[in-house]
């Protein structure tokens, strides 16, 4: 049953590659038909309605805040002027990857991927969209729970607020440098190759700031991530945020954010069809995860790859749920004392290997869909994966595990 989420993965890795126009047309049928296949099978065959509607009530979770965001930051407009140096560009990253911390890589990553574009529109290529990617809406949202969605999770569970930053900075730091030294040296490279000369290159001028107000819905839906109970009533504080905001946001703010809702409906169909096929692999997981708890090194790389094919939440849950009973914490505050090097390890694994391929965490297919369709040069999925995933986020991978988890 695991053979319709390999089968989605397949499509949306080879049909968009070589039959771009048919798969444009035709994925919401193959995304949704796959996924009944699998509910089926639960619902009729295993009669396993509580998982169902877990997933569900994930999936909607997962949409009202990408959703609410999508709008929300599609009525900020910031206005740049001139062209984004090198250096710029480094500054502005750092700053999406601190920011990432107190909006989340979701929020972070919608406020500040059209400025991006803006900011490089003059020579834009394929790895201004990717290491946007793997700073801003992943690695950089490593320090807080508010972060990422599995450290998110963890803190639900009882991981203390603060555990994350005091223990996880080194492996921030020295990720997200090696990303930025990466980007330079590509930026520079490109800029180069667009003017011949670099001494060209001229800094973004002023920043102007339009649809401001939008600041606070943004605040409640950041707010209403820590609402609990009663069931639903988050989801229903961020999706009226959203609708206020996109009937008080001024036309001319989304005219010139060039805002539609296509992203979205991209996102909402494909991972309706993710959410759906992958639980007969979460459930695998979740009944041999202990196979893959021999060290921190083992679990830093399998917590990771299997959050680079699986959405980094669940996975993250998955082995936090697997640590719990082989150590026999009683909770995950208690766990910080009993197996702090294996939570951190599947800490850090989940949120920077969520960077890794399209679906590894919720923002990137946003980032990727909203690029398409201003025609920003966004990598297909495996060209992600073997131009930039491979030669540039795995070597930074590598240093991370040796620094910190191999022993």
């Amino acid at each position: 049953m695991i053979l319709p989420f390999a089968l989605l993965l397949a499509a949306m890795a080879f049909l968009s590659t070589l039959a771009p126009r048919w798969w444009l047309h035709h994925y919401p049928k193959v995304a949704l038909g796959l996924g009944t296949v699998t509910l089926f099978y639960y619902l009729v065959v295993l009669r396993d309605l509580p998982r169902v509607w877990h997933t569900a009530h994930d999936y909607l979770s997962f949409i009202a805040l990408a959703g609410s965001l999508f709008i929300v930051s599609g009525g900020i407009h910031i206005d740049v002027r001139g062209q984004a140096s090198p250096l710029k560009n480094v500054l502005f990253l750092l700053v999406g990857a601190v920011a990432a911390n107190v909006l989340g890589t979701t929020g972070a990553a919608m406020v500040l991927v059209r400025p991006w574009m803006r900011m490089n529109r003059s020579r834009m290529a394929a790895h201004h969209i990717v290491f946007f990617i793997f700073i801003v809406a992943n690695v950089g949202g490593c320090l807080t729970p508010i972060g990422d969605p599995p450290l998110f999770l963890g803190f639900l569970q009882g991981v203390p607020f603060w555990w994350i930053t005091r223990n996880a900075w080194p492996m921030w730091a020295l990720a997200v440098g090696l990303l930025l030294a990466m980007f330079y040296a590509l930026d520079k490279a490109n800029i180069a190759r667009k003017h011949n000369v670099a001494g060209t290159e001229t800094a973004a001028g002023n920043w102007k700031f339009s649809g401001l107000a939008n600041l606070f819905f943004l605040a409640i839906i950041l707010g209403a991530v820590f609402v609990r109970r009663p069931i639903f009533l988050r989801e229903g504080l961020m999706l009226a945020a959203a609708l206020a905001s996109y009937l008080t946001t001024a036309k001319s703010v989304h005219s010139a954010n060039q805002f539609n809702f296509h992203p979205l409906q991209e996102v909402v169909i494909l991972f309706a069809g993710i959410f759906a096929t992958m639980m007969p692999a979460l459930d695998w997981l979740n009944f041999h995860a202990e196979k893959f708890a021999a060290s921190p090194g083992i679990l830093f790389w399998s917590a990771g790859g299997l959050s680079a094919v699986l959405d980094n939440a669940p996975t993250y849950l998955c082995f936090l749920s697997q640590l719990l009973g082989a150590t026999g914490a009683g909770t995950a505050a208690q766990l910080t004392a009993a197996s702090p090097a294996n939570l951190l390890a599947i800490s850090v694994g989940a949120v920077f290997f969520g960077a890794a391929t399209y679906i590894g965490n919720a923002p990137n297919f946003m980032v990727k869909s909203i690029a398409t369709h201003e025609n920003a040069p966004a990598p297909r999925f495996l060209e992600y994966i073997w131009r930039f995933a491979l030669p540039f986020l795995l070597p930074a991978l590598i240093v991370t595990w040796l620094l910190f988890f191999r022993s």
